[in-house]
């Protein structure tokens, strides 16, 4: 059935004569996790940039604006398409294992894995990815330079931000590690507590280290006098990189993950980010339904047994495939889908005690962050970043101004042991020196005849459920605003709950799944941040949604 918002856009576009597809938008789009972020975005093209410098300007501005999501402590991946070579990219930004990691480091005298060292300590920081990345887009794929695309970013960190309800919500949930660093704390914090809203957040050795990325390039973080400060600041406060570490460090450019889900192509991130194969295959396995027909209780149902299947192989077979072999081609072929498919009852769910074990926990989701461009040419950008948890490991690295991520956290650093989002594995993502843990992070890409999507969201485990949810209303005909809005259930193998927001399922529905056999387990608040965008050719129109709720903005910018 048509959404009512599709209903009245196929009404209007039944008055409108028959048109060829349009082959650029003719206007461009950002939609972002904060206002100031997509503002400077849309600075970049004003400037005449693209959507690579877009891309360059709101990473480096949601890096001041939004701490306890992103960084340039951090990393990330984008997915990139360049319009007049009609090629996807994806380029890893992902952190690095520094050379000196071991799983003993993470072990207490029990031999146990001690989370307050895999989360809170400068044992837990991965080599950050976002100064290279930076770099790297403007050089190769923009038309500005750092200066010009870097400026939003050091103005607000030099000048200030105010602080909002959602910053307040994140400092308090951190609030306990924050106050062990006097450094951090006297940034972020107020008189050693959580800010008041509309207190102004000032980084001025942020703004030098981003100024000296805007003169000199990457190169003075990764290599040099700021590069010697980062090592001394970070092994100052426990940890063990050295510049080598530092100066190894490279973004990859890979071929994104390309999937189908009936007439749609699907385009998303790759290893080491598990999101392009956990969607592809969650995907593959419900194109062996009639979703369209199914009453709603069953329609959730099998959805839910899909994500199961998906994240079980997840858990199973996925790490970073630079250092093990992973079956890539295997669990995404549609055979083996189907075969998974054939084991889903449609009146019963499926214990994942009866699957192969692993663990359980229980897991996390309102950090990292997401932002969609499209320019007036037609190139895009998806891009997902992240420091791990809020404010990462709280630590900054020395007089820097760079907040550090915990990014290591996410290898299974000791097999089977779930780390701080629920999400367990195994050897595949072990942790090893110069290796990239596993991530969820999902920006994607989906196509049709007359359709492109641009879309992804924060939310630690539940980010692929999350796009997997936004897919199917992009193939049920919905628009950007209806993906972002829609109620969230999730289901990742184990723990064998069905996670859900509050109110996302109504009482007869959770009546319906209970009786299936499912748990439901509401987890007290909404998540989430999703950023999309949508360009309809026949009509040659933009779309744009920022989830209401986070404290983003989407915006549009008419032709030049």
């Amino acid at each position: 059935m048509l959404s009512r918002h599709l209903k009245i856009f196929v009404f209007v576009l039944c008055l409108l004569p028959a048109v060829a597809l349009a082959q650029k938008p003719g206007e461009a789009a950002i939609a972002s996790a904060h206002p100031l972020a997509t503002e400077a975005g849309l600075a970049a093209l004003e400037q005449g940039g693209n959507a690579f410098d877009a891309a360059v300007a709101v990473s480096a501005t949601l890096a001041v604006v939004e701490p306890y999501s992103s960084g340039i402590g951090g990393g990330g991946f984008y997915l990139l398409h360049q319009a007049d070579q009609d090629r996807d990219i994806m380029l890893d930004a992902r952190e690095i294992a520094p050379a000196s990691a071991r799983q003993a480091h993470y072990l207490n005298s029990a031999g146990d894995l001690d989370r307050d060292i895999s989360i809170n300590s400068a044992k837990a920081a991965g080599i950050p990815g976002i100064p290279k990345a930076l770099e790297h887009l403007a050089r190769e794929y923009g038309q500005l330079p750092l200066a010009e695309t870097l400026a939003p970013a050091i103005k607000h960190a030099r000048e200030g931000f105010a602080v909002s309800e959602r910053y307040r919500k994140l400092a308090g949930f951190r609030l306990d590690v924050m106050r062990r660093n006097p450094a951090t704390a006297a940034i972020f914090l107020q008189d050693n507590d959580v800010p008041e809203t509309g207190h102004v957040i000032i980084q001025p050795q942020l703004a030098d280290t981003l100024s000296a990325l805007a003169g000199q390039g990457s190169k003075t973080f990764y290599e040099g006098e700021l590069a010697e400060r980062i090592v001394d600041g970070v092994n100052a406060a426990g940890g063990d990189w050295t510049l080598r570490d530092l100066s190894s460090y490279r973004v990859v450019e890979r071929e994104p993950i390309v999937t189908s889900y009936h007439d749609m192509r699907v385009i998303s991130a790759a290893l080491p980010s598990s999101g392009g194969i956990v969607l592809g295959q969650a995907l593959n396995i419900l194109e062996n339904f009639d979703l369209p027909r199914m009453d709603e209780a069953t329609r959730k149902h099998v959805i839910i047994e899909a994500m199961r299947r998906a994240y079980r192989d997840r858990a199973a077979y996925l790490g970073d495939s630079d250092y093990v072999d992973v079956p890539v081609e295997r669990l995404l072929n549609k055979d083996y889908a189907a075969g998974l498919a054939v084991d889903i009852d449609e009146d019963k769910a499926t214990d994942s005690k009866s699957m192969p074990p692993f663990s359980d926990h229980q897991g996390l989701g309102a950090d990292t962050t997401h932002f969609s461009v499209i320019d007036a040419d037609g190139n895009r950008v998806s891009a997902t970043l992240s420091i791990n948890l809020p404010f990462g490991n709280a630590m900054m690295a020395g007089d820097t101004g760079v907040l550090l991520n915990n990014e290591l956290d996410d290898f299974a650093l000791q097999p089977q042991e779930p780390n701080a989002y629920g999400l367990v594995g195994g050897e595949a993502n072990a942790i090893e020196p110069g290796k990239r843990p596993l991530s969820s992070m999902t920006p994607t890409f989906l196509e049709t005849d007359d359709k492109v999507a641009i879309l992804g969201t924060p939310g630690g485990s539940r980010i692929i459920s999350m796009v997997l949810l936004g897919t199917l209303a992009f193939a049920d005909g919905d628009l950007p605003g209806d993906w972002v809005t829609l109620p969230r259930y999730h289901h990742q193998y184990l723990p064998d709950v069905v996670q859900h927001e509050p109110d996302a399922l109504s009482d007869r529905l959770m009546n319906a799944l209970r009786e299936r056999g499912h748990t439901l387990e509401s987890v007290g608040r909404q998540y989430g941040n999703m950023q999309a965008i949508l360009w309809h050719r026949p009509t040659n129109l933009i779309f744009a949604a920022s989830d209401p709720r986070g404290e983003g903005s989407a915006e549009k910018q008419p032709p030049r």
